[in-house]
């Protein structure tokens, strides 16, 4: 079955400085629970950290302190929120880049990737990598799935759009060289006994995650 790892997915830290949309709250975490999750995590490599929707966050709050402990994590903006308010501008994607963070796409807003028609399909999945790619000066070709939505088609198209890695918000144990990889979302009310459990079930739940994605992949 391979090595197995935990995917953590990180959305916003701290005080948010936009408006969020309706349950996006219960996805952000205090700037202690976050450094509470780097202290377990750094002595660890059997754990992926990931960031989602490119909030101001990632750079004022996450990345001194992935830095300070000698950490690298994987970025996905929204490649249409780029310099709006609360979100990376491109001064601050290219600062992740220069820290040595990885760079990937969320989209271009946040949609349902299930029920996108031809345009708006290629506006997510072939737009939004590219124009991150070219902010970055380097290839964009891992994806996080908005919401964790996907099906048979989104995952063809992710496949036709040269997608090389696909994260999405099933949790579990991951195989660290898998196409499809698994996370688990830090939520607003995460402690100490839920990562302890987190890192006890990931392993276990890997074989049966990797079954019972494919029976959801061909709904």
């Amino acid at each position: 079955m391979g090595v197995v790892a935990v995917n953590f997915a990180v959305h916003g830290i701290g005080r948010p400085a936009r408006q969020l949309d309706p349950g996006e709250d219960e996805r952000w975490v205090t700037v202690e629970q976050f450094e509470r999750v780097l202290d377990a995590v750094g002595e660890r490599d059997d754990v992926h950290l990931t960031f989602d929707d490119g909030n101001e966050s990632d750079v004022e709050i996450a990345l001194p302190r992935l830095v300070d402990r000698g950490l690298t994590a994987e970025f996905f903006p929204l490649a249409g929120r780029l310099g709006q308010r609360g979100y990376l501008d491109r001064d601050g994607l290219r600062e992740l880049v220069r820290a040595g963070m990885e760079i990937g796409s969320h989209g271009w807003e946040p949609r349902d990737w299930r029920r996108l028609d031809d345009r708006h399909a290629r506006r997510e999945l072939k737009d939004a990598p590219k124009l991150l790619g070219d902010l970055c000066g380097r290839p964009v070709r891992r994806f996080s799935l908005p919401f964790g939505a996907y099906d048979r088609r989104v995952l063809a198209r992710l496949r036709q759009a040269g997608a090389t890695r696909v994260y999405t918000s099933d949790g579990g144990g991951a195989q660290r060289d898998g196409w499809l990889q698994p996370r688990t979302e830090l939520r607003h009310d995460l402690d100490d006994e839920w990562l302890d459990d987190v890192f006890a079930a990931g392993p276990r739940r890997a074989a049966h995650w990797v079954n019972r994605v494919f029976r959801r992949a061909v709904r």
